[in-house]
């Protein structure tokens, strides 16, 4: 009951047009219950009536001419506006609540992503949100109409006769029963199909991206496999909520169908006694069925929303998700320097501990580290160190659990996520491409751009000329995660993304170490025209492309065991220099000269 009434922050806004659509459907469902007192007249009034033969075909010719005009003229825009306003108000509130969604994906912690497949989560925006939708063109809307429908009919019935009335309305209660006493476990058993179906989704979506693995391992047949049990969970789950569904439908459809027997039986022996006329007879029977055709639509309507409110308690339990990352109260911005409009890039790790989990193991130990602005910092390791783990607490994709991170001696806890990551520009081993096209990739660096500024930072990528090679130049769709590139073009247009941006600090993780010699010395020009003034971090494994570097960090387990420049660090023949010669680089250490 509480997610309906959260649910229903959502639907106030479009209130009025509620409203209106209930408004409209009454006229909808009212005109068709003038059919049986048409009959009654025509039975008991017109036909017995002594006037001439005549007279009553011109009085049934104008109640005919009537009736086709309500029925034609009069229901046809009203049943059009009805079906208009349902399905507009529905799109409109679905709408407000997927983007509600969207934003609240964004916020989500790494560690909510790290622990929930990706299609999971899409299976909750598209699934989930959609299944509510009958609860408003169904649950406020068409429930309702049916009850107005059931008053009005059951009023005109009680005008008629109160005996067969209530004879009618006697299985009212044993109806109320039946669908408390189902509907409970229906909403459990929605849910856990819902659940199987995403789990379903999210299988897929990891196959679907693992395509070239299952084929270069030939287990296409193994997957099949794996694929037909999450199927049948989902089948069997399914199974369950149809088995408890159809003995619903079986319980209280066999209630219904035991009224229209009584007042058969009741209006017939008065017929008999002359104590009622045929065509109230014939009418009241037509009303049963004006009666009892929206009691099965409620029947309906109940198992409809029992669906809508499961779905809507998942919502809710994914909405409900908390933050790891979130703004201070007040945060404000990071301090800019006033002719370039980028900060100086200092940055101080002071004392910093962080672990993944409260209970785990601490992957970085007191880090203390200065990184002076402008400065370019290597970090090396051999994997496990902690080296990317470090880089991804500066833009706070992670918060410390010890110690604290300073740029230009502002706590980043103090300033807002998205300034705070305004200022740092990452270009990564695999890095994102959207399927959209080359321009909208660039300019996701700065949407506010100009065309003459993307292309200088397209230039400066040296992503230019083969940008425009392409089909259709800059308006060439990369498609999913930019596979219609190259890996070398894809890091070109991912480094003139952030050229675009032109941050006052830069990551490098693992920026070439995927890519063969020609792209990579294309790229390396390119980075050394972007890491110019910028305060650099560079996460590496192969030496030879940091020993340029002012300061190289090397990490083991957690903490920086070594620090200094290339030479210092040779010399020292510590970690750094075993890891120098593990690469065999083929140069003796203590000859290399210095860069």
């Amino acid at each position: 009951m509480n997610n309906i009434k959260r649910y229903m922050k959502f639907v106030m806004p479009y209130w009025k047009q509620i409203v209106l659509t209930i408004f409209i459907g009454i006229l909808k469902f009212g005109i068709p219950l003038l059919l049986p007192l048409m009959i009654k007249y025509i039975l008991d009034d017109l036909l017995p009536s002594q006037i001439p033969a005549d007279v009553k075909m011109k009085q049934l010719f104008w109640l005919m001419i009537g009736a086709l005009f309500v029925f034609t003229v009069v229901r046809a825009p009203v049943e059009y506006y009805r079906q208009y306003y349902a399905q507009w108000v529905s799109s409109r509130v679905l709408y407000d609540i997927r983007n509600q969604l969207f934003t609240h994906i964004q916020r989500l912690s790494m560690r909510y992503y790290n622990n929930h497949k990706v299609g999971e989560v899409i299976s909750r925006v598209i699934n989930d949100v959609e299944s509510t939708r009958s609860f408003i063109e169904t649950g406020l809307m068409n429930i309702w109409l049916d009850m107005i429908t059931i008053a009005l009919t059951a009023c005109i019935m009680l005008s008629m006769d109160t005996t067969l009335t209530l004879a009618s309305l006697l299985v009212f209660p044993l109806y109320g029963f039946s669908v408390k006493f189902f509907y409970k476990r229906l909403r459990q058993l929605t849910r856990d199909r819902a659940a199987a179906l995403a789990q379903v989704q999210g299988h897929l979506h990891e196959r679907v991206n693992g395509i070239p693995v299952i084929r270069s391992f030939a287990l296409e047949e193994y997957e099949e496999k794996q694929f037909d049990k999450q199927n049948g969970n989902f089948l069997s789950k399914a199974f369950a909520q149809t088995r408890w569904n159809a003995y619903t439908f079986s319980v209280v459809n066999s209630i219904t169908d035991i009224a229209p027997l009584l007042v058969i039986w009741i209006a017939g022996y008065q017929v008999i006694a002359g104590g009622l006329s045929i065509g109230t007879m014939v009418a009241f029977y037509a009303y049963l069925e004006r009666l009892y055709t929206p009691l099965r639509r409620l029947v309906n309507s109940s198992t409809t929303l029992t669906q809508a409110t499961a779905a809507m308690d998942r919502m809710f339990e994914f909405i409900d998700e908390k933050y790891d990352i979130t703004d201070k109260p007040g945060a404000g911005v990071l301090p800019v320097v006033p002719d370039t409009g980028r900060i100086r890039g200092e940055i101080r790790f002071e004392h910093v501990s962080f672990r993944y989990r409260e209970e785990g193991d601490y992957v970085l130990d007191d880090i203390d580290l200065v990184i002076r602005a402008g400065e370019t910092v290597a970090i090396v390791g051999m994997s496990g160190g902690g080296k990317s783990s470090l880089i991804s607490l500066l833009p706070r994709f992670w918060d410390v659990t010890e110690g604290r991170i300073t740029i230009d001696g502002v706590d980043i806890r103090d300033v807002t996520q998205q300034n705070l990551r305004n200022h740092i520009g990452i270009v990564m081993q695999d890095n994102i491409l959207f399927s959209e096209s080359a321009r909208v990739n660039i300019m996701m660096g700065n949407p506010n751009a100009s065309e003459k500024e993307m292309i200088d930072a397209a230039n400066a990528a040296n992503a230019h000329q083969f940008l425009l090679d392409l089909p259709e130049g800059y308006e060439t769709e990369l498609g999913e995660r930019g596979v219609k590139l190259s890996g070398g073009q894809k890091q070109r247009v991912a480094i003139a993304r952030v050229f675009l941006k032109n941050p006052g600090i830069l990551i490098l993780d693992e920026a070439t170490s995927a890519l063969d010699l020609e792209s990579e010395h294309m790229i390396q020009e390119s980075l050394a025209k972007l890491t110019l003034d910028r305060t650099t971090i560079i996460v590496a494994h192969r030496l030879s492309t940091i020993t340029h570097a002012d300061k190289i960090i090397v990490m083991k387990e957690g903490r920086i065991v070594e620090m200094g420049r290339h030479e210092e660090l040779l010399a020292k023949e510590g970690v750094y220099h075993t890891l120098w010669n593990v690469q065999d680089f083929g140069v003796p250490a203590e000859s290399t000269p210095a860069t």
